[in-house]
């Protein structure tokens, strides 16, 4: 058989590398020969093509879909921690009792309250509350506990001091609506609840979900009782106020938080900002003044962004007067951006001369100009033609030693020209040279507009050559410069002709070149003048507006941006059309979206009046790269507009950016808007977003989406089943998922495999396996093929559940139909087949791959390699070794942790050495790996001596050890009983600054413990507090027991008490055997503080545990306590032993309490346990005690039905009491029984007798 197998693969390993290991195979086992054949003809062309049959899902309805579905699996999503009335307070108390056992036991066998009672509760959660988060659904409970007292009778009151506990719970969990109730519940009683700090938290948690009424209605509640909201919720309110533009609401609540003294913050002045902007926008100018005036008293100076937002406002009311009162009153500067724009103002509702005094003004209160401020001047001035003015503010910015601005400098040319001062003209352009000024394209148009309204058309000339030098132009040789002059002025070239007057009387001549000719236009000169005239007017004062446009409509929109940051400066306005138009391009050449995010904040008044199409655009592409906060604002402002039309897709670009930014407050918001139009998400996202909503547990609003998608999208239906299928299968919601299916194809949908699939995998997933099998039986009758991860799993389940002949058949039917997956089937069969076991049929399907020339692969191998080492079948391990050496297949990992265990436990060692070797060879995977397996198992089968030789190979080729070689060394050594030297690798170990697993901890803390070294258990201890580490239950238990063994007590107290101080207990504590241990030395106080501590962490104790606290207590007198525990101990469904009854009923007959006494005899009796004899006796004789000879029988006559028979002394005492009896119908009826009684425990009157006679 090797021979021929090891001609189906090239042999590339040379077998002297692992020669002992193989030589020891050929020589010691023969191998059977077997051919190969080749699969029948007809078997191939039986291949069923079903899986690929197109399926059309268009004629479907699928209207009504999700309501169906959510009638049949109502109970899936139906809210499980609903609290009702109906429950019994003991179910309550349990509820709760993980959060504070030691308060809710002691009311567990009470079956009413008091008001007392319920404050104490609600301390003792309130305690833990703040020291832990604790889930909504444990307050529903304390709420719960709360109305079951309330609704005791009528003569039940809760106590103020209840409410206002309770009230602030409800509240920190979001519980509104319960909160809301019980405000109310407290009104109609006259409770007062003066807590700032409830209310403060309600009015965030209501901004929070989006209900700012209620919010501003809490607000408005504190202010009459006299309390003060916080400042975190006064910014909450006051920030979504701004936001919705509720203008008199956020000025008057800001003025009350200003009041409060609040303010001072960094959050808080941005909200001052805000609310300053939403006044001005208003024209509510005054009342901004007056805030401002305020926040002034407190020391806080106006930012510039208010002084912009208050100076906008007062220019536009041009009240330049009360705005420079205000710069005086207020001692505060505008920066140059905000007094450039009023300079703006001044000098175009006015003139430069007021403008002028203004500017003076404002420099004595510290503003500082610069060259853009006395640019507007200059600007101005040659507008009013005060060229001389203009000239006196150039030099002011020279002396400032200020630069001056190109636009600056163009409006002087301009003025220069407008006067007949052309020859100036040059003398100021090379000044702009001189002081380093590169003249713009506006500046040579002046020139050349100036020029040509002079008539000197030379130097036009000159003007476009030095245009073409500076790059401004492109002109050719052939061109004129004279026509590319008048081109680039707007004016037609055909249209203007100079030409030569050549009458005697030169009645034509406008001007004279150098020669003396007379010339003149041969044009339209009133168009002509004009245009230079506006050409020369236009470079007055930029237009940048203008500008922008020509921009955007030249596709220059990053330039458009940076003149934008210009026009700022020199105080103008962008245009509405300019901005959309900005906007517009931005977005539809992909720049980037910081740019248009910062544009639209500077400028949210232009956002808010652009179109609807636009800000739609808008919406959707900050959604798409991210910006969801910028997003959403757009978004807002779109629904606060009237006869706003919100588009499918910035519905589907928001909820998308939502779910990516995992903001389910967003999205749920928006998607209440979308469901109102009918919204279904585009394809594309419909993936992303019911993936989020199933994660988030909202599965109708995930329902409700899919079949909105159905109804919308009816030909990609097919495809859309498939992602929501997978989405649900793969979040644990299969069994939606299922009933999806059958809804669908009740109304004619024909699903295909993909979507059975994705429900088998799902159903295997969550475990629900004979779930996955009935799907799988309806896909077999449908003759559809599960898809290759399916077939596997399928398999594998089948054979895990014994359907072996079904799972044959599987992989019979999947080799008829999908061929390609022949060898996934044929792997996962065998790996069936091997762990359940059964090899020789695992070893069956192998050979019947080489018949039908399937050649196996490394995982079907190594599955077989598996199941042949799990049963010790050497010679087939090696047969089947010897075939992956031959064809080079690689051995996988858990084949080699099997043959290194057989091997070593067989006594193999040096044929488990030689595996190592083959796979070192192999470099895959890393050497460590191998090394810190065959550690493992050399330790694990007791060859511990070969450990030694291995740690010099690793040292030997300079392989540093990881964590796994320190923790199985750690261990290895631990198990042989080798602790110094365990004790040694985990010191290195922590010194090398790997941490050490629980397990090595948890070893050597033992193994010191056991080996009475208990100094090195503490000081291992002590570091591993030092850094922090859990202590888990064995390490606990070891050294506190070593302690304890020592009678040190009082050491095991305080270890535990560290413990919980520095939160180094795992959850999954078990104290157990201390409870025991520290009862034993009678610290009952620290053996139920470690039993709260377990259930705190939510662990149930042992029975035993509770049997040690109910017997120490009552040895300590504490009867309750112990009757407390019975009944904790009874409610977990656990049970007493029958010493724990013995010992309470004996304790409780003892102390009097013999009610109780006999209804633990009941209680016994309802669980199941037989009361013993001494039991019976405790409480019979306590009756006698106590004369009540009914109860006496009425025992008696029980404890017989029990099987027992009372002793002679109890007999004989109630004899004596019934004699004794004077009272004649009394009398009779005790004869009567006392006649029975003897009877039927065997005393007749004759047997009476014989006894009396002797």
């Amino acid at each position: 058989m090797v021979h021929a197998l090891c001609r189906l693969r090239p042999l590339n390993l040379h077998l002297k590398q692992v020669f002992p290991l193989f030589s020891f195979f050929l020589n010691k086992y023969q191998f059977s020969t077997t051919s190969l054949q080749e699969p029948s003809s007809s078997s191939l062309s039986s291949i069923q093509k079903s899986n690929k049959t197109h399926l059309d899902l268009s004629s479907i309805d699928a209207s009504g879909l999700a309501k169906s579905v959510f009638l049949k699996c109502s109970h899936l999503w139906e809210k499980k921690d609903d609290v009702s009335a109906k429950h019994s307070l003991k179910h309550l108390l349990f509820e709760i009792s993980t959060v504070s056992p030691e308060i809710t036991r002691k009311f567990r066998r009470l079956s009413e309250l008091k008001p007392e009672d319920v404050l104490e509760i609600l301390l003792g959660f309130e305690f833990e509350f703040n020291k832990f988060e604790i889930e909504a659904q444990k307050i529903k409970s304390l709420w719960g506990i709360f109305e079951w007292a309330s609704g005791q009778g009528r003569e039940f009151k809760h106590l103020p001091k209840s409410y206002e506990v309770m009230a602030r719970m409800l509240v920190r969990v979001g519980l509104f609506r319960e909160f809301e109730f019980l405000l109310s519940t407290m009104d109609s009683r006259g409770i007062s609840l003066d807590s700032n700090e409830i209310f403060s938290n309600l009015i965030e948690g209501y901004v929070g979900s989006g209900e700012l009424q209620r919010a501003i209605s809490v607000y408005h509640r504190m202010r009459r009782q006299g309390l003060f909201p916080s400042p975190s919720s006064y910014c909450a309110v006051l920030d979504m106020l701004v936001r919705r533009n509720e203008t008199k609401l956020a000025f008057q609540i800001y003025i009350d938080m200003v009041e409060m003294g609040f303010g001072l913050s960094r959050e808080e002045t941005i909200i001052f900002e805000n609310v300053i902007k939403l006044l001005c926008k208003d024209g509510k100018v005054q009342e901004a003044r007056n805030l401002v005036r305020k926040v002034i008293r407190f020391g806080i100076k106006p930012s510039n962004l208010v002084l912009d937002e208050i100076a906008r406002g007062y220019c536009e009311k041009k009240d330049y007067d009360d705005l420079l009162k205000f710069f005086v009153e207020s001692e505060s500067a505008p920066d140059v951006v905000v007094g450039n724009k009023v300079m703006f103002s001044l000098c175009a509702n006015f003139d430069t001369e007021r403008a002028n005094l203004f500017l003076q003004e404002l420099e004595n209160v510290g503003f500082g100009p610069d060259e853009i401020t006395f640019g507007i001047l200059i600007g101005w001035s040659c507008r009013e033609g005060k060229l001389k003015d203009a000239f006196i503010y150039l030099s002011e910015i020279l002396s400032r030693s200020l630069k001056p601005n190109v636009h600056s400098y163009n409006a002087l040319i301009s003025s220069v020209f407008k006067v007949g001062m052309w020859k100036h003209a040059r003398v100021i352009l090379y000044e702009m040279l001189d002081l380093g000024i590169t003249p713009n394209l506006a500046t040579f148009k002046v020139l050349l507009a100036g020029y040509s309204k002079a008539r000197e058309f030379n130097e036009v000339k000159v003007v476009v050559g030095e245009m073409a030098e500076r790059g401004l132009i492109q002109l050719s040789s052939l061109e004129d410069p004279l026509a590319k002059a008048f081109i680039l002025l707007g004016l037609d070239p055909l249209a203007v002709k100079v030409r030569r007057d050549n009458d005697v009387g030169f009645f034509r001549t406008e001007f004279f070149d150098n020669l003396g000719n007379g010339l003149y236009l041969e044009t339209d000169l009133t168009e002509y003048e004009k245009t230079m005239t506006g050409v020369l007017e236009d470079s007055l004062i930029p237009d940048f507006n203008s500008l922008i446009l020509k921009d955007c409509g030249e596709g220059n929109f990053r330039t458009a941006v940076v003149i934008v940051e210009e026009m700022l400066r020199w105080g103008q306005e962008l245009s509405l059309t300019a901005f959309s138009e900005l906007v517009k391009g931005l977005y539809a050449c992909s720049c980037s979206m910081t740019t248009i995010s910062s544009l639209l904040e500077k400028m949210p008044e232009l956002t808010d009046q652009l179109d609807q199409e636009t800000l739609n655009l808008l919406v959707q592409a900050l959604s798409k790269k991210g910006f969801i906060t910028n997003a959403r604002r757009i978004f807002e402002r779109i629904i606060l507009q009237r006869h706003s039309k919100i588009k499918i897709e910035t519905y589907s670009a928001l909820i998308t950016g939502f779910c990516r930014k995992r903001n389910l407050k967003g999205l749920l918001s928006c998607w209440d808007l979308a469901r109102l139009d009918t919204w279904s998400p585009e394809p594309k996202d419909f993936k992303a977003l019911t993936g989020y909503l199933c994660q988030q547990g909202m599965l109708k609003e995930a329902v409700e989406i899919f079949e909105n998608m159905l109804v919308a999208y009816p030909h990609t239906g097919l495809h859309t089943c498939h992602h929501f299928f997978e989405k649900l299968c793969g979040t644990g919601l299969t069994s939606i998922a299922h009933a999806l299916v059958e809804e669908l194809q009740k109304r004619g949908f024909v699903l295909d495999h993909i979507a059975y699939s994705h429900l088998i995998k799902g159903f295997c997933k969550e475990k629900m396996i004979s779930e996955a099998f009935n799907v799988l039986d309806v896909m077999l009758a449908k003759n559809l093929v599960p898809c290759l991860e399916s077939t596997v799993l399928s398999i594998s389940q089948l054979c895990r559940a014994g359907k072996f002949e079904k799972a044959v058949a599987l992989k019979e039917m999947v080799l008829k139909s999908e061929f390609s997956y022949s060898i996934s089937a044929h792997c996962a069969l065998m790996s069936g087949f091997c762990k359940s076991g059964m090899v020789g049929e695992a070893a069956s399907i192998f050979q019947d791959m080489l018949l039908k020339k399937l050649l196996p692969n490394s995982d079907t191998c190594n599955f077989l390699v598996q199941g042949y080492c799990q049963t010790d079948n050497l010679r087939k391990v090696g047969e089947l070794l010897s075939f992956m050496i031959r064809g080079n297949l690689v051995i996988s990992i858990p084949s080699y942790r099997n043959l290194v265990y057989l091997m070593c436990s067989r006594g193999r060692v040096p044929l488990a050495l030689s595996v190592k070797e083959l796979l070192l060879k192999e470099n895959n995977p890393p050497d460590l790996i191998i090394y810190n397996i065959l550690i493992f198992y050399l330790f694990r089968t007791q060859n511990s001596l070969f450990v030694d030789s291995l740690l010099d190979e690793l040292q030997d080729k300079g392989l540093q050890f990881d964590g796994f070689t320190y923790n199985f060394l750690v261990y290895g050594y631990s198990h042989c009983k080798e602790a110094s030297r365990s004790l040694q690798y985990l010191t290195t170990m922590m010194s090398t600054e790997h941490r050490p697993s629980n397990c090595s901890l948890r070893t050597v803390i033992s193994c010191l413990c056991g080996n009475e070294e208990l100094g090195k258990a503490l000081e291992l201890s002590q570091e591993m507090e030092s850094r922090g580490w859990i202590h888990d239950s064995t390490i606990q238990n070891a050294i506190v027991q070593g302690l304890l063994a020592r009678g040190k007590v009082q050491e095991a107290v305080s270890f535990l008490d560290r413990m919980i101080e520095k939160d180094l207990i795992p959850e999954n504590i078990l104290y157990d055997n201390l409870i025991k241990g520290f009862c034993g030395y009678g610290r009952v106080e620290k053996a139920v503080d470690l039993l709260n501590v377990m259930l705190k962490k939510g662990n149930i104790p042992s029975s035993s545990s509770y049997d040690s606290l109910i017997q120490d207590s009552c040895n300590c007198g504490k009867l309750d306590q112990a009757l407390d525990f019975l009944t904790e101990m009874l409610d977990r469904n656990l049970k007493p032993s029958m010493k724990t009854w013995n010992v309470l009923i004996y304790n409780v007959c003892h102390y009097g309490r013999i009610t109780e006494a006999e209804r633990l005899l009941y209680v016994m009796v309802q669980i199941g346990e037989n009361p013993t004899r001494e039991m019976y006796c405790s409480v019979i004789n306590r009756y006698r005690y106590e004369s009540n000879l009914s109860k006496v029988s009425e025992l008696l006559k029980t404890m017989q039905i029990n099987g027992y028979e009372p002793d002679f002394e109890t007999h004989w005492s109630l004899i004596s009491n019934l004699s004794n009896s004077n009272d004649e119908n009394s009398s009779d009826s005790s004869r009567s029984f006392l006649s029975r009684l003897l009877s039927e425990s065997g005393f007749t009157r004759n047997k009476d007798l014989k006894i009396k006679r002797r």
